[in-house]
């Protein structure tokens, strides 16, 4: 029965650190050139996905849809279309590795730039969802937000 407990929190310590190692390959992509490290780290349709979300938030907001005849409704549609292709063609890998970059020179003045380095806080948001802040609270910091896909933690969504 010892050996049960022993093996469950074993499990536990293992699952808790596992998405730190992936903190650590991250760090090593971001240092290397090309994004082939990178890529599979990222999912680009969720950070697409994300940044459509809030963009669509906005436009709520800024341009509000009461009558589907008006001129304000048809720039609205108009905008979520160009929007998707603008999103398609702007988020893309080495967007992601130079926004991953800046944040880190940003937030740490450091050249070239450590993702370690630039972490102030990194934990559990959920059980498959895990949050990293570079910089620190209230000086503007970015947020990566790692969801477990499969057994792979990937980069879903980039706050800034």
């Amino acid at each position: 029965m010892r050996y049960i407990g022993y093996l469950l929190l074993f499990a536990l310590i293992a699952f808790g650190v596992w998405p730190y190692y992936y903190v650590f390959k991250l760090d090593s992509a971001l240092s290397q050139e090309d994004t082939t490290e990178l890529a599979v780290l990222v999912d680009l349709p969720a950070i697409r996905a994300n940044y459509k979300a809030r963009i669509g938030a906005g436009a709520n907001q800024l341009l509000p849809s009461a009558d589907p005849n008006s001129a304000m409704a048809w720039i609205r549609q108009n905008l979520e279309r160009l929007g998707d292709s603008a999103l398609d063609q702007a988020i893309t890998l080495p967007w992601v590795q130079e926004t991953l970059r800046q944040a880190v020179t940003d937030a740490t003045n450091q050249t070239p730039p450590y993702l370690l380095g630039g972490i102030d806080f990194a934990f559990f948001e959920s059980y498959n969802r895990f949050l990293i802040r570079i910089g620190e609270l209230g000086q503007d910091p970015t947020n990566v937000r790692l969801s477990l896909e499969g057994f792979d933690w990937k980069i879903t969504d980039i706050i800034r």
